[in-house]
This record gives C-alpha cells, structure tokens and sequence, in this order.
C-alpha cells in the first residue's frame, strides 16, 4: 500500500467532554465497533472488580473517574483509528489540554440533561487555538432532557460554534423512539435493551410517506414539523466550515443502549480529516514528507508499577516508523535507536514493527525525553503548540520526613515533566508550590510521590491564585523587578521565572504598574 494511501486512512482524535456525560461508555463502544474490546465495562461496575477498560491507574478506579489520558488505536473500515480519551472529571489536568494539540479532530459529547457545562468550554478554547474540526454527540437520549433545539442553541452560545443537526431524536426518555438521520435520509428505531446494532434502519426517500405514520404514530407529524422548521433554520453541513472548526455536525444517540454510535462512526470516518501538515519553528512540516519526525505530547510514569517505566507518547508528524530505526533526539543533540515502541490497546500494548503519521507511540523513556521533545531522521525540527498553560489552583507541599528531601525533588521534577502538576521552587526559602488547572491533581500528587518515591507528603492551602511566566527585554527592569517582587517570584521545573498573585486584581495592578515586564499566560515547552 503507498504512503499517501497509508496516511489518508488514518483517523486520530480526542473526546472530549464534561464529567458524567458518558463519554467513557462512548468509548468503549466505538471500540467493541473497532472489535476491539468484546465486552464493555460498565460505567456502573467501575466500583466492582471490572472497571473501564480505558481507567486503569487506582485513584481511577476507586473514584470511578478517568485521571491519566488514555490512547487506544482501533481499525473501522478501511480506516485507522488512534483514539485518545481525555479525562473529562472536572478535576482534569494540564494533560488534558496537551493532548488536543496532538489531534486531528475531536469528538464533543453532551450530556442532554446538562447541556453545556464549564470543563466543555475550556476544552473548547484549546481546540479553537488550533482551529480542530469537531463532531458532536448528544448523549443520553432514553432519558428525559432539555429539548433538542434547546441543546443546539446552548452549544451554539456557550461555545460559539454552529450547529448543524445530522440526525434528529423522535421523542427523549420513556417516548424515546429512535432518530431520523438527515444524513442517510432514514429512521433508525430504538429497541431499549437491544444488542449491538440490534435496531431497525428504514430506509424512506420522503417524510411525508405514509410508513412513518405507520411507525411512529402520533410522533410522525411531531418529527416533520421539527424537520421543516429544521430546514428553514439551520444551516446546512458545509466541509469547508467543519475542517476549519467554525461548524459542527450534531448526532443524538444513548451510548449506554449503543443507539447511533454506528452513525455517529461512519459520519466520522467520513467527514473528519487525515493527518494534517504541522507548524514547526522552521517550517510547516507536511505528513506525506518521506523524513520521518515526532513530537512528545504526553510522559505517563509507572503505567506498569512492577516496571517503574515511564512511557513517552508521541505524535507522529510526516515519514515513517520502522522498529529499531535511529532517530536525532533535538534538544539533546543526540541520536538514539528506538528498538521497541508501543501502540495501545487502553491496557494492552503491542510492540510496532511501523507506523506513520497520525498515529500515536509508545517510546520507553529513562527521564532523557521531555514534553515538547521532536525526534527526526535527520533535519533539526521544533514544532510549536505544545504550551504550558499557566495553573489555576495551587498549594504547599508540606514534607514529614524532613531526610526525604532528595526523594521529594526526583519525584517532583519527574511528575511535573510528565504534566501532571507544575511545580514552582520559591526564590524566597526554597519552598515547593504546585500548580494545576483541577484539583485532584493535588491528590494524585501525593498519592504518587507515596507509592512511586516512598515519600510522605501532604499539602496545604498557599496565598497564591494566580501564575505568570515573566520575561523583560531590559534586563535592569527585570533586576529591579526581581528586587521588589522577590517574595512572590519563584522559578518553575525548567528554570523560567514566574510570578505568583495572591489575586487577579493584584495581578493586573502589576501590569500595568509594570509595563515593560510581559506576563504570559502560557508557555512553550523548551
């Protein structure tokens, strides 16, 4: 098979979603449709022995939430899929963020109860910063929620993107009947409790079809009234919009009963792009490129606790991996030989003999490689878009055992390059401030640096809110600076200066006290 044909079969995506929305459900059956899970795990198991297959680190599966970002590659079709699944807890990390910018497309899904919640927005804002184009599921449907319109006008206004409705649900809850897919022109009818794909499809060229009536009795005038308004009102699926993320096509479904996960699937596969070119400091770098080269967009630790590995994920950009091939690792000016690298099945991993761009890799990692990291066969390459955003919550690491400070260090400078947290060393007595965007990552936190570094630690409240990374052109401004401001500048895990704000009024009081210094809210990785 040539290598055009290789990269535009492939299909690599996040979900993305707020807590509870059934996005772990979704999951698990966009793989039992891949064949690649034969049975799912019930969210409402997670507390038994069977926990989802995507959850696997422990705080998981006692809190029944997905924390670390999972990737799992499928086949669908003639497609290949690389799914990566973001926590969507609203005590999600930096992670979260991180792994939107190694995506092609999203997959939005929407709870039709609670419409549009916050953790939505903010994931939002991250892939409107790369323009990703975006399907969205609304989820839920055998239970009684807002109107569909409703729905449609919420997403509209809260996440400023158009709806454009590819399917449209005959009834919610107890009336549930099924949907009408605009796409096909055909009614899907819902069976509750039916098997996998267990549903009647009719195929019908009009809605003013007598079959309808026969079907759907009193709801067949409902459902043509809603399309009529529909056509009159929406705006139709236009590619151009969708590729760019300013339009998004919206299915309806229950994931929980498998109910318009197939057609949601097949409109993916379909409208969603193949690997697309990538921006680097020094060029645009294009998949087709025969030159292979990857960026890290993710460093998970201790995924397999009886190993203490740590695993490298990376994106691939353009060419084409081949096990055992020997790349430039830039930052460090080295070139290694990747013998092993790994795709994943949520828990199960698989050594690959090749892969290409678009998909995603596993690459064993003793602490050389960093987020941000590009690996190439031979130009030296930066792609940009990786950002350290700035974190929203912090607290003071309180050590017990004061003879655990070496431990306390390695485990912290390992955990804040993997993402997890950010850690700040204050310039005023050496102190540790953590930084997250959720926070659970407090507590994750601390639970790892127990059972990983055997370190005994806990954390308390700080008078910090609010992070900046600062930089000056003139270097007597920002000595001055430094002088001034000296109890509230610390340095984070790579050395750059920070200022932390006991509140957002004290930080814009600064800027403008302090023109010539930048605050930045977010950061490259180095």
């Amino acid at each position: 098979m040539s290598f055009s044909t290789e990269i535009a079969k492939r299909r690599t995506f996040g979900i993305i979603s707020h807590p509870d929305a059934g996005k772990t459900t979704l999951t698990e059956k966009l793989l039992m449709f891949g064949g690649a899970i034969q049975m799912a795990g019930a969210v409402k198991a997670r507390k038994a022995s069977r926990h989802a297959t995507s959850d696997w680190m422990k705080i998981e599966q006692e809190r029944g939430i997905s924390v670390a970002s999972s990737v799992m590659k499928f086949n669908y079709r003639d497609f290949e899929i690389n799914l990566l699944d973001t926590p969507g807890h609203q005590d999600f990390s930096e992670d979260t963020y991180r792994v939107l910018t190694a995506v092609d497309s999203a997959m939005m899904v929407i709870d039709s109860a609670s419409g549009v919640e916050a953790q939505t927005e903010k994931l939002m804002e991250v892939c409107r910063m790369r323009n990703t184009p975006i399907v969205t599921f609304i989820n839920k449907l055998d239970r009684e929620g807002l109107e569909p319109l409703d729905l449609l006008t919420d997403i509209e206004e809260k996440l400023q993107i158009e709806c454009t409705p590819m399917s449209w649900p005959i009834g919610m809850g107890k009336s549930f009947k099924g949907v009408y897919n605009l796409y096909k022109k055909e009614l899907n009818l819902f069976k509750a409790g039916a098997k996998t794909n267990d549903f009647d499809t009719v195929k019908i060229s009009d809605l003013s079809d007598p079959k309808v009536d026969e079907l759907l009795g009193t709801q067949a005038d409902e459902l043509r009234d809603d399309i009529e308004l529909l056509e009159g009102a929406a705006d139709p699926f236009n590619l151009e919009q969708f590729l760019i993320g300013s339009q998004t096509p919206v299915f309806f479904g229950s994931a929980v009963n498998n109910f318009g996960v197939k057609e949601l699937l097949d409109a993916f596969v379909e409208l969603s792009p193949s690997p697309g070119p990538r921006d680097a400091v020094e060029r645009t770098v294009h998949p087709n490129e025969k030159g292979f080269s990857a960026f890290c967009f993710k460093i998970q630790a201790n995924m397999d606790p009886a190993h203490r590995d740590r695993i490298a994920f990376f994106r691939i950009c353009s060419g084409k991996f081949k096990k055992g091939m020997t790349v430039r690792h830039h930052r460090l000016g080295k070139d290694v030989k990747i013998p092993n690298a790994t795709i994943f099945m949520a828990q199960d991993r698989a050594h690959v003999e090749e892969a290409y761009a678009g998909d995603i890799i596993g690459i064993h990692n003793h602490g050389t490689i960093k987020i941000g990291d590009t690996f190439t066969t031979k130009e030296a390459l930066k792609f940009t878009g990786i950002p350290n955003f700035a974190p929203e919550l912090f607290r003071r690491i309180r050590l017990k055992d004061p003879m655990k400070r070496k431990q306390l260090h390695k485990g912290l400078v390992q955990l804040s390059e993997e993402g997890a947290v950010q850690v700040f060393k204050t310039l005023l007595g050496g102190d540790y401030i953590l930084g997250a965007v959720g926070v659970l990552q407090f507590d994750v936190t601390v639970a790892r640096l127990n059972a990983e570094y055997k370190v005994d630690a806990d954390y308390v409240a700080t008078d910090f809110q609010i992070a900046r990374w600062v930089t000056a052109e003139d270097d007597k401004k920002m000595s001055e600076f430094r002088r001034l401001f000296e109890s509230n500048l610390s340095e984070d895990a790579d050395g750059f200066l920070s200022y932390l704000a006991p509140s957002a009024w004290k930080l814009s009081y600064t800027e403008e006290q302090w023109p010539d210094i930048t605050f930045h809210k977010t950061r490259e990785h180095i």
